[in-house]
């Protein structure tokens, strides 16, 4: 229980986005998050997990060994 935990405004700032968006990823359920009444709230660990498993590595391309051909 040393989570700390969000409200849908706090996760929207959080992630640089309207309110719109975390309420559409808990409607989706591509999000864990807490109910409490009925007020929602979203666990920092689980904002973290979504942005880590969303995340895209650059690609790193072998460079070759004698440059660019003429």
């Amino acid at each position: 229980m040393t989570d700390r935990y969000l409200s849908v405004d706090q996760v929207a700032e959080l992630l640089g986005t309207t309110a719109r968006f975390p309420r559409r990823l808990i409607e989706e359920r591509r999000i864990r998050y807490v109910k409490v009444g009925r007020h929602v709230r979203i666990p920092v660990s689980a904002v973290e997990e979504f942005i880590q498993s969303r995340t895209v590595e650059p690609l790193r391309r072998p460079r070759s060994r004698w440059g660019r051909a003429a």
